[in-house]
């Protein structure tokens, strides 16, 4: 140990980075394996809690006092039915802000023309839809127009954002329609993706007069939104399904889809954990190909380590060297690596308009795991190293 004090840090920096920049290309090669695997779990990690700062952003800008109020199921199995005044009723709890009823005809379905097949529906379903439904839900019209008094009582539809991807439209024309329930409807406007209702996304929307008029709807809701006041949420919740069906509340299912949006965030980070393992794979085999270039290194320079012998270095300044190379070209692939993950994470984060979040435990344990392989996979080869003596060194050249 005595003789380790008069080697200093810098002078052993510059002693074990000789390796690295005699041999740059062998050097890089294996510092890849290392930097790949720590920008993996960089990047996994930084774009995890990016995208779930976003989805909560977005819960907070639509607002997490949204409440739904929908059909359930009867003591026989079946689908029950929701009372036609169950809207109504709802309106009269002091705290409710906004009421807003959609009915679903799932016996009708929506084409782009009659002489598409019936069995063609592309999952889109048709629902009689309130006026004030956009508002509710915390949408937009993306293009045209909504529902409003007058359109609601004849053939008018509205379209979801994914119902006309499906059907083709991207735009709003004049004197244009779509074949529904074997009748033609005009279109007035297209809906932007709802996050907080993404069933709206899939629907064709058409007025309560209109669907009872043309489309034999019976007027009973499938499903009510309901906006409460945000501090009384948790107060309306609970007497909602009594409110809506007295008779049968059991019958009732009433959900929060800021909290199923907020669950899917959590749920998506279990998903990590696969791609977090092909990081430790990657660093991995980072580890074995530093392992292997510092075998062949001391090979190679057993003449370096026996003239070094010999001229008086002791056995601890040769094994902190090589030790010390080793932790060098790992930390210069860690070093890669979290630039690259975070690179990586700033650019999709940025695309998709999410705050910019690589978190400590990210680049922080990149870093360390790239340090902590760099003395495991160096150890051997430095103990190696130290345990060969001057006159076998030389002798071997």
């Amino acid at each position: 140990m005595t003789a380790l004090a008069h080697l200093g840090l810098s002078d052993l920096a510059r002693l074990a980075s000789v390796g690295l920049r005699t041999r740059k290309l062998r050097a890089a090669l294996s510092a890849l394996g290392i930097a790949i695997g720590v920008a993996a779990i960089v990047a996994v990690l930084g774009l995890s809690s990016s995208s779930q700062a976003g989805l909560l952003a977005e819960i907070d800008r639509l607002g997490t006092n949204l409440l739904t109020v929908a059909n359930g199921r009867t003591l026989v199995g079946g689908t029950a039915e929701l009372p036609t005044a169950a809207p109504g009723m709802i309106r009269r709890i002091g705290p409710v802000t906004a009421v807003e009823p959609v009915g679903a005809l799932n016996t009708i379905h929506a084409y782009r023309s009659p002489h598409i097949p019936a069995v063609n529906t592309n999952s889109i379903s048709v629902q009689a839809a309130s006026l004030g439904l956009p508002d509710a839900i915390g949408t937009r019209v993306a293009q045209g127009r909504y529902l409003n008094a007058a359109t609601a009582r004849y053939p008018v539809a509205v379209l979801g954002a994914t119902t006309a991807q499906r059907l083709g439209i991207d735009r709003i024309y004049p004197g244009e329609r779509i074949w529904v329930g074997g009748k033609w409807f005009s279109l007035t406007g297209i809906l932007a993706p709802s996050a907080l209702a993404p069933e709206i996304d899939t629907a064709v929307l058409v007025g309560f007069p209109a669907a009872k008029k043309y489309l034999g709807f019976d007027g009973h809701p499938s499903t009510i939104y309901v906006r409460a006041a945000t501090d009384r949420v948790t107060a309306v919740q609970p007497v909602l399904a009594a409110t809506a069906n007295p008779e049968n509340p059991s019958q009732v299912t009433v959900s929060r889809p800021s909290d199923t949006l907020v669950a899917r965030a959590a749920a998506q980070s279990a998903l990590n954990g696969l791609f977090l393992g092909l990081g430790a794979v990657s660093l991995l085999v980072g580890a074995i190909g530093i392992a292997n270039i510092m075998v062949i290194s001391v090979l190679e320079r057993r003449s370096e380590i026996g003239l070094r012998r010999a001229l008086g270095a002791a056995k601890g300044h040769i094994r902190a060297q090589f030790l010390t190379e080793a932790m060098l070209l790992a930390l210069l692939g860690g070093t890669l690596g979290v630039a690259t993950g975070a690179g990586a994470t700033t650019l999709y984060a940025t695309s998709k308009h999410w705050a910019v979040i690589v978190p400590t435990i990210a680049w922080a344990g990149g870093l360390g795991a790239a340090i902590l392989i760099g003395l495991l996979a160096g150890l051997l080869p430095a103990l190696r190293a130290a345990r060969m003596s001057p006159t076998q060194a030389l002798w071997a050249v």
